[in-house]
């Protein structure tokens, strides 16, 4: 049966002047419904592109070359703009980065809410909007909902007006929530705080998510399946307990021995040598060969398939062909820890 999301095959582009830029390569996966999908990598490596993507929030130097992005069974990848906006909002809506830049600071935020409410509820009555926008502060843990919708998002902290965000994107009642690193620029007591809110919000509306993040262990709070992202193509993808506690790919064992977790007793924390390749030109074979200690010939000649390891977990890696050695991750399983 298709979920609720399906992403085939999905290339983006930038035609810049200094060249193209492939920022998305043959990049696949499906998003059930009530889901929590995180894609994870370092910065520049196309996550958040994948998702505003699919949501048509590129600029005008970028195109989908090829693939296909379908809702529900409907293939959306050729709807323009107009079509676009009758699905934002209500059918996906997305959380981004850093509030400050998304909120007006003209504008109180209750007033910001409600906008995003009368867009698909053009004659709702000004106290059922009310009762709306009250509703949609409580819902993301927003205390005194009819004072501080009064207020304007200079008078919030940061955890306050990322919640505020969060209300306006949910004010369409979407089936499929993007959240693009939503807690990056919170302290980390806030980042917990959000991250749980994010789950609570999940579970009671049922919305599908997709979770864009460079920190496995902030995934590891929230998510279903994870999507790890290198150099513009999901190199592994498995439930969470498979990708953290087998993880395949040379890139994961990267990202994993980076976490503070796994540098206990030692004099510093572990960096992936190198840095990702350019996407104007990308590298013939595996894209991250040149960083990968384990490296095999064929690793410079031929791109890797997406190997299955069982009926949910992949890895593109030709460490795992039948006639690759056999190696051993070099980080302890998580549940060790």
């Amino acid at each position: 049966m298709p979920g609720l999301l399906e992403v085939n095959h999905l290339s983006i582009s930038f035609f810049t002047p200094r060249g193209e830029v492939e920022a998305v390569r043959d990049v696949s996966f499906s998003l059930n419904a009530g889901e929590v999908l995180a894609v994870v990598g370092e910065s520049g490596c196309g996550k958040s592109v994948l998702c505003k993507g699919i949501m048509k929030l590129l600029p005008p130097i970028a195109r989908i070359k090829s693939g296909s992005i379908c809702i529900n069974g409907t293939d959306i990848t050729g709807y323009g703009e107009r079509d676009m906006q009758r699905l934002r909002g209500k059918l996906f809506s997305m959380v981004f980065q850093d509030p400050m830049s998304v909120l007006n600071p003209t504008m109180t935020i209750g007033a910001q809410i409600g906008e995003a409410v009368k867009v698909h509820q053009p004659r709702i009555a000004k106290k059922e909007l009310t009762e709306k926008v009250i509703g949609f502060m409580e819902l993301v843990g927003i205390d005194k909902p009819e004072e501080r919708m009064k207020m304007y998002p200079h008078q919030f902290s940061g955890g306050m007006r990322q919640r505020s965000v969060m209300a306006t994107a949910l004010a369409g009642n979407p089936k499929i929530l993007f959240a693009d690193e939503p807690t990056t620029a919170l302290d980390v007591t806030i980042q917990a705080q959000i991250l749980d809110l994010l789950r609570d919000v999940q579970k009671k509306l049922g919305t599908a998510t997709v979770f864009v993040s460079h920190d496995l262990g902030v995934v590891a709070r929230v998510a279903d399946r994870v999507a790890v992202m290198y150099a513009g193509k999901i190199v592994e993808t498995g439930t969470v307990e498979e990708v953290y506690y087998d993880p395949r790919h040379p890139y994961t064992w990267g990202l994993m021995r980076a976490l503070p977790a796994f540098s206990k007793g030692q004099d510093y924390l572990y960096a992936i040598p190198g840095m990702p390749p350019t996407l104007i030109d990308p590298p013939k074979g595996d894209a991250f060969a040149c960083r990968n200690e384990y490296a095999l010939a064929i690793d410079y000649r031929e791109e890797p398939p997406l190997f299955p390891i069982t009926d949910t977990h992949y890895a593109a890696t030709w460490l795992l062909d039948k006639r690759a050695p056999r190696i051993t991750a070099p980080i302890r399983r998580w549940k060790d820890e």
